[in-house]
């Protein structure tokens, strides 16, 4: 009587194409994921603190929420603190190479985490190099933050030719 049974169902399920089979074996829907942290308001270049040269610079981070696995950028004006879940981040410098050097982006970064009820603990205070994001890991449970790169309000700079011939020097007049 069982074997007839489920064979019955097995034909049904069969005959009804994959609308029937879905019906019986439907998993449940997944419970939905948490939010991912919003970082605090798009802070942009124009809230950087200018370093010694008057020249204002933002770092852009990419915080890993691990729970979720969504990732963030996360613009980090210079001396600005800028929040990420629990997390609170400041860039104090950053700087990319010029273009014809070889890829590098490097920031001096703070990270403290702020529980409720509890004082700001300093979990990162260090240098973050974009080629080397596991060199200076941040050593948090939950999140992950590495540096992307680095904008700046100084125009770029145009790249001089490597081979470009010297400017003349310049001639005294012939002697009369």
């Amino acid at each position: 009587m069982m074997r007839s049974a489920a064979i019955a169902l097995l034909a049904f399920a069969v005959g009804a194409g994959n609308a029937g089979a879905s019906q019986f074996f439907r998993r449940a829907p997944a419970p939905a994921a948490p939010a991912a942290p919003a970082p605090s308001p798009v802070a942009g270049l124009a809230e950087a603190h200018p370093d010694a040269h008057g020249v204002k610079r933002m770092a852009v981070l990419r915080g890993l929420d691990k729970i979720s696995g969504r990732t963030t950028d996360i613009n980090a004006p210079a001396g600005v603190p800028v929040r990420y879940g629990p997390l609170i981040i400041t860039a104090q410098y950053c700087y990319t190479v010029p273009p014809q050097e070889p890829p590098e982006t490097t920031a001096f970064v703070q990270i403290d985490e702020a529980k409720a009820g509890e004082p700001q603990k300093r979990l990162f205070s260090g240098w973050m190099f974009a080629s080397k994001p596991a060199l200076n890991a941040v050593e948090h449970p939950t999140y992950d933050v590495w540096v992307i790169t680095c904008k700046t309000e100084e125009p770029a700079k145009p790249a001089e030719p490597e081979n470009a011939p010297a400017a003349p020097a310049s001639v005294p007049p012939a002697a009369k």
